[in-house]
């Protein structure tokens, strides 16, 4: 009598089958989730150079288009720099005109010392006359009147050269203040410049123009977003993982990641470093749980992965595109 049908062994294989291929699945899964640390909240990161005038003025030229590769260096926006290249003619007549002070003020200062010298000179002429007055006086051969003549002219020589000192420091002082309006007017000139040099507006770095938001004959103001320049030769990763999932994700480990667009395509890379925050703690409106009711949420905390160049060859990843990272943490 045979105790099983051809039939039961046949779904008792299957079902022992089914087992097996769930237990090696789960095994699979277990072993996986112990070795990696995976999200696919990712995305690729660069370099992006947000462009803006420093000063006022009206768009004159345009020398650049959407999505187009520039170089260091290059001209993307030209404001009219009419009133800039008067500001500069200004700023040179009016340095002009101060060192044009300035020299007659040394002129002055010239003329001062040389009555200075005059009246040492005459100073020490009358003191001789008064020594040898007082001298003849003494021996009777002179009059009180004519030695107290010079006398007197010994006081006024004295009197003379006092004067004569306070004309050349006077002088020294005025030079020194037209010397340091010089200065000023050699810091405005500068300023002049620069201002006319910010009328061309040039790119940062290498990369691709992105965000265009200016027209010839557009107003512009400093700060005034242009344009954004976006480096594509040095991208990174920014892998947002749950908060329990970094107990052992440290700097320096290796990271496997695809990104949609090359999804059969597996890059490396290494973690570069752990945010020292969540991202709601540094976002523009963060959680206020001491206000309303408590709902606990599982963090994100943001981590930095650097490429690996080589593994690219040479395809070229682009801000914005979605990463799964996975982390090997064992």
């Amino acid at each position: 009598m045979r105790l099983f049908k051809k039939g039961d062994v046949k779904t008792g294989f299957m079902v022992f089958a089914v087992v097996v291929i769930l237990v090696a699945a789960g095994a699979y899964y277990l072993l996986h989730h112990m070795t990696y640390a995976t999200t696919d909240d990712a995305y690729v990161e660069g370099h992006v150079h947000a462009i803006a005038s420093k000063v006022p003025g009206t768009v004159q030229k345009i020398t650049v288009e959407d999505n187009q590769l520039v170089k260091k260096g290059d001209a993307l926006v030209e404001i009219d720099p009419a009133d800039y290249l008067v500001k500069v003619k200004d700023a040179q007549a009016a340095l002009l005109s101060q060192k044009a002070r300035v020299s007659e003020a040394e002129a002055k200062i010239s003329v001062a010392k040389a009555n200075l010298d005059i009246q040492t000179t005459a100073l020490k002429q009358a003191q001789l006359d008064a020594q040898r007055a007082t001298n003849l006086f003494a021996a009777g051969a002179l009059t009180k009147e004519k030695l107290e003549k010079a006398q007197t002219a010994l006081a006024l020589a004295q009197a003379q050269v006092r004067a004569a000192k306070e004309q050349v420091a006077q002088a020294e002082s005025t030079k020194s203040l037209e010397a340091a309006v010089v200065a000023q007017r050699e810091a405005g000139l500068e300023t002049a410049n620069l201002d006319l040099s910010y009328t061309k507006i040039l790119a940062p770095a290498d990369g691709y123009v992105t965000k265009k938001a200016v027209e010839v004959g557009n107003q512009v103001q400093p700060g005034q977003p242009l344009l954004a320049i976006v480096a594509l030769e040095d991208p990174w990763i920014v892998a947002n993982y749950k908060e329990t999932q970094l107990k052992k994700v440290r700097p320096g480990q290796k990271v496997l990641f695809s990104v949609d667009t090359y999804p059969q395509t597996v890059f490396e890379g290494n973690v570069d470093s752990i945010m020292a925050g969540t991202g709601a703690a540094f976002s523009i409106f963060p959680a206020e749980n001491a206000l309303g009711n408590f709902v606990k949420v599982v963090q994100r905390v943001p981590v930095k992965i650097t490429i690996d160049k080589g593994s690219l060859e040479g395809r070229q990843l682009r801000v914005g595109m979605s990463v799964v990272a996975k982390i090997r943490i064992k």
